[in-house]
């Protein structure tokens, strides 16, 4: 069962650098390949071109979490809103650490989708 904001397939891409469909999305390279996790709700994709499989959380905040994605919407929410770790790990039932895990991914991934949005915006000439 795919969870319910689960995107296409066709808006995943290969991770791998190597390969020449690395970063390009709905070109085709990538199909849905089975479940993956404890309750095998986690969608793993693969590369036709590469012959490389992932999972679709692959690249995300969510990549190898143990929490439900709820779980970890909330913490990201609560720190989004201005709250403070302890006061997120209070409100949320999770430790110190895991907020402070959980903010540094969300972290590096907002800064890898913003560089990869600036790349491709026109320049000013």
């Amino acid at each position: 069962m795919a969870e319910s904001f689960a995107a296409p397939i066709e808006d995943f891409f290969c991770h791998n650098t190597a390969c020449p469909g690395h970063g390009k999305r709905g070109h085709g390279n990538v199909y849905f390949r089975g479940w993956s996790g404890r309750d095998k709700k986690i969608r793993r994709v693969y590369c036709r071109t590469c012959k490389r499989s992932y999972s679709e959380r692959k690249g995300t905040a969510l990549e190898r979490s143990r929490l439900p994605p709820d779980k970890v919407v909330s913490v990201l929410d609560h720190v989004r809103e201005g709250v403070g770790v302890r006061a997120t790990s209070r409100l949320t039932g999770v430790s110190r650490d895991t907020v402070s895990r959980y903010i540094a991914l969300a972290g590096d991934q907002a800064k890898n989708l913003h560089d990869g949005l600036v790349a491709f915006s026109p320049r000013d000439p």
